[in-house]
């Protein structure tokens, strides 16, 4: 088997092309594997750990691509096919029918637009924003990257000129039934969310859909609105226009802890409207004294959605009575899984998509499990990895930072990234499970579960092999209506033999159960 690569000096091509070609690579003839990247230092360590990295391409910058291939064949034919490939897909691109490049050449195309998506490099990304609100359209800013001045700025200028801007760095917003990003299909209905978290905002939405509740508006914020610098001025439009909104009788508020003056602002806001509310910060509690009497205050995204539901008029009985028996029954569950694992299998690896999904088991860990966890996105410093490409003891990746993603798609939409760190942690002896979430909807990849489970499969075999189990445990994070199906992916994971939960936090529940 021969590995070899190329660098491609200063040549870019959109992270989704990249992907396209590399799946379209490994079906030449010979080549067993193959990466198409650009040069960051965070994907030369996933090179290398693919057994992908050469002296040749250790030399290459992020504006570089690097291209490898791993082949029985003959390695320059395989390289020719990668270029050639390239080259297809660039030319594809320019054959299509008219794509405007600017702002303003897309007003032309489309005059009734009233919102612009923006997800084009951070540096540039305020410059576009600024041209989209100066037009009069709301503004989703999906880049992440850019500066606290101009964030403040423009959300300044947002509010003195009746427009959101969503972001930096937001992922999801749903707005008169649109799904905007990373998104799923919800039904209309009595609840408005305001969140300051990407899957935050698609968790919580799925799960009052499960129980037969739709939304007026998902407005997402980006998780830097509720930091002191910016002091929450975009969440506040959010429930202001929530409030005055016939249609929402219920209010979701969703964020991590926001700075404490933050915090204060947010509550004599949400004090200005006798609509019920219910306040999600994950994983702490308002510190407040003076809480409102129509907020619910809750720290997790599961009671946050249910509880929402109930005061909407889900039937469904005493909330924490209901998360309390189903945990119960995760915890007989773990007790059989537990059960078959070897002497020295205790560690847990946990494989995120959603950075907010991350952060709730992380807190369901340490608060219920007193779990030391590993994170490249840890709740405290000093639970940081070292390496966010190895794992040491339990550990929860965050594989949607920007650590991951420079030069690569989000692996909400790619699965080779999980993929490959599946086969990985699969190969550890200590590791009892491996947990995962699955986030279908609008944006995200096709068909997941179909791809995700020929890793969990062969990551079972290995183990097989050196006669230990190896446990899975996922949660889905989506709608009947979605694309790819609520249904068909569980079921899907299901007869790969993973242990499919009702949410994040349960799966986060039966994780630790059988780890602690």
């Amino acid at each position: 088997m021969t590995v070899k690569s190329i660098i491609k000096t200063s040549e870019y091509h959109d992270s989704v092309s990249l992907m396209l070609v590399a799946k379209e690579l490994v079906k030449f003839p010979g080549v067993q594997d193959a990466s198409v990247v650009m040069g960051t230092e965070s994907n030369k360590a996933l090179l290398e750990q693919s057994g992908l990295l050469t002296k040749e391409i250790k030399t290459a910058t992020p504006n570089d691509l690097m291209i490898s291939v791993k082949t029985d064949g003959n390695p320059d034919e395989a390289l020719a096919e990668a270029e050639k490939l390239l080259n297809k897909k660039a030319a594809a691109g320019d054959a299509l029918e008219f794509r405007p490049k600017t702002i303003r050449s897309a007003m032309k195309t489309l005059p009734d637009a009233n919102i612009c998506i923006i997800s084009i490099a951070g540096r540039y990304a305020a410059e576009e924003a600024w041209e989209a609100l100066f037009a009069g359209m709301h503004v989703l800013l999906f880049s992440d990257n850019v500066s606290k001045e101009d964030e403040l700025a423009l959300k300044k200028y947002g509010r003195d000129h009746g427009l959101l801007v969503m972001g930096p760095g937001a992922g999801t917003a749903i707005l008169n039934g649109v799904a905007l990003a990373f998104a799923n299909v919800i039904p209309a209905g009595p609840v408005g969310i305001v969140s300051a978290a990407g899957t935050g905002l698609q968790e919580t939405s799925t799960l009052l859909a499960k129980n037969g509740i739709g939304i007026t508006q998902g407005i997402g914020t980006g998780g830097g609105d509720v930091k002191k610098e910016i002091g929450g001025i975009m969440y506040i439009e959010g429930l202001k226009a929530l409030q005055a909104d016939p249609a929402t009788k219920v209010i979701l508020m969703v964020s991590k802890l926001p700075d404490e003056e933050v915090e204060k602002t947010l509550l004599e806001q949400v004090a200005k409207s006798s609509k019920p509310t219910v306040i999600c910060l994950i994983g702490g509690k308002t510190r407040s004294d003076k809480v409102p009497a129509n907020v619910t205050v809750v720290s997790t995204l599961e009671e946050g959605a249910l509880v929402a539901a109930k005061l909407a008029g889900a039937k469904m009985g005493d909330i924490k009575a209901k998360i309390a028996s189903e945990t119960r029954e995760a915890a007989a569950l773990a007790k059989q899984l537990k059960a078959t694992l070897k002497p020295g299998q205790k560690q847990l690896r946990a494989l995120f998509s959603g950075g907010t999904l991350c952060y709730e088991s992380e807190v369901i860990w340490r608060d219920n499990f007193d779990m030391e966890i590993y994170s490249n996105a840890p709740l405290d410093k000093h639970f940081k990895m070292k390496d966010s490409t190895r794992s040491e003891g339990n550990v929860a990746v965050d594989l949607g930072e920007e650590e991951f993603t420079v030069g690569r798609p989000h692996p909400m939409i790619d699965n080779d990234l999980r993929m490959r760190r599946i086969l990985q942690e699969a190969a550890d002896p200590s590791v009892a499970v491996i947990m995962l979430d699955v986030v279908i909807g609008y944006g995200a990849h096709p068909d997941p579960a179909t791809e995700l489970t020929k890793a969990i499969r062969k990551a079972m075999a290995l183990a097989k092999a050196a006669k230990r189990e190896l446990i899975f445990v996922a949660s889905v994070t989506g709608t009947e209506q979605d694309p790819q199906g609520l249904t068909r992916t569980t079921e899907i994971l299901q007869a790969a033999g993973v242990h499919v939960m009702k949410s994040n936090a349960m799966a986060s529940r039966l994780a630790g159960f059988i780890v602690a």
